[in-house]
């Protein structure tokens, strides 16, 4: 009889451990633990209320969470929209300041060559202006003896060779080569420069020769003439190239002149439109 018994017991337990019998047991637990807590929460068992309690506000909360990208996703969304267009408008921003900021250089440049102009234009009014031409420079050529600049006016505005170039009516040197729309400045500080001048209350005379330093020398002086500082150097006009009387510089106790326009810092220059048409150069 005990033999029959656990025979019966053998062939339950292999009965439960297959899978169809498996998931029947399984279902028949979890609708037996349903009813269990169903009938627990009909009589009101605190710690069923207390259970139940804390698993809805666990659901509630993670439910919370789950659904908060779908909720703010509409206001994050319209954010990066919003934060792009901002950054689009500011880049456009700064394009459009830099270039005020560029057209600000601009007109500052021209103010301050309007200004140059006029006070070359005022300077030069000794001179009918049908006879200057006024001349911007294009190249300053530099080197440790030539010093020579390039001007935009040629031939077509009737610049030649020979002719005197001035700044603010002072003396910077003479026309040596000319092109169509272009001319080259000999300048008084060049080596090759030498121009006859006067000075002094007894109009000596010299040679003013350039010696490719700021300061060009004074030559040919009478014998045992004595410099002195800060007197007026002109041209004499004896080479019949610059008009007489025109001032250059100052003396200096070395001999040397100092000019009253600095080679240099040029930007305009006048150039006279008269000499002599015999003068060969």
């Amino acid at each position: 009889m005990s033999v029959s018994r656990d025979d019966f017991s053998i062939a339950f337990r292999s009965a439960l451990l297959q899978r169809g019998g498996a998931q029947k047991f399984s279902i028949l637990s979890l609708i037996i633990l349903a009813i269990f807590i169903f009938f627990l929460d009909v009589y009101g068992f605190v710690i069923i209320k207390t259970t139940r309690s804390i698993i809805n506000d666990v659901i509630f909360r993670i439910t919370y969470i789950v659904s908060s990208p779908s909720r703010l996703m509409p206001d994050l969304g319209k954010g990066i929209v919003s934060h792009l267009n901002l950054k689009e408008e500011n880049e456009k921003l700064k394009e459009v300041l830099e270039n005020y900021k560029s057209l600000d250089l601009n007109l500052e440049y021209l103010t301050n060559e309007n200004k140059n102009l006029r006070k070359v234009l005022n300077a030069e009014n000794i001179i009918n202006a049908k006879d200057i031409v006024l001349a911007k420079v294009l190249v300053d050529r530099n080197s440790p003896f030539l010093k020579s600049i390039i001007i935009n006016k040629g031939t077509q505005s009737g610049i030649q060779k020979g002719m005197p170039v001035t700044q603010n009516n002072y003396l910077v040197g003479r026309i040596v080569d000319t092109n169509y729309l272009s001319s080259r400045v000999l300048l008084l500080t060049d080596l090759n420069s030498r121009i006859p001048v006067t000075l002094d209350t007894d109009s000596s005379q010299a040679i003013l020769t350039g010696s490719g330093t700021k300061n060009p020398k004074l030559e040919y002086l009478p014998e045992e003439y004595e410099f002195k500082e800060d007197i007026n150097v002109f041209a004499s006009g004896k080479e019949r190239i610059f008009i007489p009387g025109t001032p250059i510089g100052k003396t200096t106790e070395k001999g040397e002149v100092k000019l009253h326009v600095d080679p240099n810092q040029l930007s305009f220059v006048t150039v006279i439109l008269t000499r002599n048409s015999k003068e060969k150069f």
